[in-house]
């Protein structure tokens, strides 16, 4: 092996080096802070665990973005996380196991056998919050306002939204007599609303005209607040995907009322996280950026997939290293000092010197050239003294 190969990094896996490093830290302590704010209590779950508890509800696309490890000490399978948010349902279930609402924020890197594309990266800084035991439209409301209000604290003031409610296709599944298989090729030709497939696939599996028709127009139903209209007449008579459509109103409502310069699309044929979202889906963009910044949804059942009763559950997360570059936030400028050779005898007086400087907000450097420091130590007629200027 090359020398220069034993020292590269993997593709999709990159150092961070100090500037972006304490801007991506500025990032992630301030939507701490504001989760804090918002009621939302910090958890940090381990980058390890059983592979069975990791992956338990989450779907195939999961468990393929997973790297996999035995356990020497157990010969069981673990695996590296790739997402938290099952993690932090696994701590509302057995951890907490409390009764009521829990609000829950994380931050912590995810390792991705997989990435989401050729560029992006596998190791991303993902920072979320999670809202358990509400399965009502406040929730959904609740945790699409901390997102856009996460956005909005990072200094992007344009910030698109995406809608869409996956529990209509899954009610439309439920009214139809399909196998597994023929439900997921569905599945796939709404995500790539090929209506023209849908079609074909209806006459195959042998569904009725109206069936047909509700499937081939889902993909259709995209754009501004006029689609829910659509939408209401085209599903008039299914009572809970009316019911579904009502939920999108209230949430899309109530954003637009709070965030007045908020850009709102619906995508009722949406179906990404299908294998564990059993609601509301939602995804935002900001100027600067093609790929989506932040996502989430509703996923009430998988409380009852780590043994716990059903129980509502949302959120959303923010790949916080995709942000760091385009975050408007203001300049932090410290002052930095030198310290010379200290004369015989005044160690300490120096070193309460240096704590002092510190304390104030000093960057203070013993060692190395003074070059490039705004201020150095010069002790004169017994006392030290604070110099402007390099040395």
């Amino acid at each position: 092996m090359d020398i220069v190969d034993r020292w590269l990094l993997p593709d999709g896996v990159e150092d961070i080096l100090p500037s972006q490093a304490k801007r991506l830290e500025e990032v992630r302590r301030r939507l701490l802070d504001l989760f804090s704010t918002w009621g939302y209590d910090y958890v940090i779950p381990p980058m390890i665990e059983y592979l069975e508890s990791l992956l338990t509800g989450t779907g195939r696309d999961l468990d393929l973005k997973t790297f996999k490890v035995i356990d020497f000490l157990t010969g069981r399978t673990m695996g590296v996380r790739a997402d938290i948010t099952p993690q932090v349902a696994r701590i509302d279930a057995h951890s907490l196991n409390s009764d009521g609402v829990a609000r829950l924020c994380y931050a912590g890197t995810v390792v991705q056998a997989q990435a989401d594309s050729m560029l992006a990266n596998r190791t991303p800084l993902s920072v979320g919050a999670e809202l358990f035991g509400d399965s009502t439209s406040k929730a959904d409301t609740e945790i699409v306002s901390l997102m856009i209000e996460s956005l909005k604290s990072l200094g992007f003031d344009a910030v698109h939204v995406d809608l869409g409610n996956v529990d209509i296709f899954r009610q439309l599944m439920s009214g139809f007599a399909l196998n597994t298989g023929q439900q997921e090729l569905l599945f796939e030709a709404v995500q790539r609303k090929s209506v023209a497939e849908i079609r074909k696939h209806c006459e195959v599996f042998g569904l009725s005209e109206g069936d047909s028709l509700l499937l081939t127009q889902l993909p259709g139903l995209t754009g501004s607040n006029s689609v829910l209209e659509r939408a209401r007449s085209l599903f008039k008579a299914h009572e809970g995907i009316l019911a579904s459509i009502d939920n999108l109103q209230q949430v899309s409502d109530t954003i637009a009322c709070r965030f007045t310069d908020l850009d709102v699309y619906f995508d009722l044929s949406e179906l990404r996280g299908y294998a564990y979202h059993t609601g509301i889906v939602f995804a935002a963009y900001v100027n600067g950026s093609r790929s989506v910044v932040a996502k989430g949804g509703r996923y009430d059942h998988i409380g009852q997939v780590f043994g716990r009763e059903a129980r509502g559950a949302t959120g959303f997360s923010i790949d916080v290293r995709s942000l760091t570059e385009k975050v408007k936030l203001p300049e932090e400028s410290r002052k930095s000092v030198w310290v010379p050779e200290v004369p015989t005898g005044e160690e300490d007086s120096l070193w309460q010197q240096i704590k002092q400087l510190r304390t104030e907000g000093y960057i203070v450097v013993e060692s190395g050239q003074p070059d490039g420091f705004s201020h150095y130590l010069d002790f004169q007629h017994g006392r030290w003294q604070l110099v402007s200027g390099d040395k």
